[in-house]
């Protein structure tokens, strides 16, 4: 008795494919997302009215860098990132930005109505604490 080992033959395509890892993949890149645009909505709930200038080609910034947002509404109210704070809050907050390795970009966002001494006033602050890497947000116009 001799036996056959052939395999038989279907006439039908096999249609297994593994989808998992495409799906673990979504779900990362949708995590991802839903915390992006939270951190980018973070800084913009602060209505400032921002000052303008004339459009420029746009600096590379250095990847090292890490920012820090002081914003002064229109009313005078200091925020530092999100949080609204008094300006006398605002020492020990820079002070330990500066004892950091390496002092992050002060970014400041003040209102274009506001008087011109507050935001001198938060830099000579700034400059006390040694730090030196300060950025002003402006709008473009075309």
């Amino acid at each position: 008795m001799a036996r056959n080992f052939r395999r038989v033959r279907s006439a039908s395509p096999i249609a297994e494919l593994n989808v998992t890892n495409l799906i673990d993949l979504g779900f990362m890149l949708l995590i991802i997302f839903m915390i992006a645009t939270t951190v980018v909505h973070q800084e913009q709930t602060i209505q400032v009215n921002l000052p303008t200038e004339a459009k420029r080609m746009q600096e590379k910034p250095d990847k090292d860098l890490t920012f820090q947002s002081i914003s002064i509404d229109k009313r005078g109210v200091y925020f530092f990132g999100s949080t609204r704070i008094e300006f006398a809050e605002l020492r020990p907050r820079l002070a330990e930005l500066a004892r950091r390795p390496k002092p992050p970009v002060i970014r400041i966002r003040a209102d274009y109505a506001l008087q011109w001494q507050q935001v001198v006033k938060l830099m000579d602050e700034i400059k006390k604490q040694n730090l030196t890497k300060i950025t002003f947000d402006t709008q473009t116009v075309e």
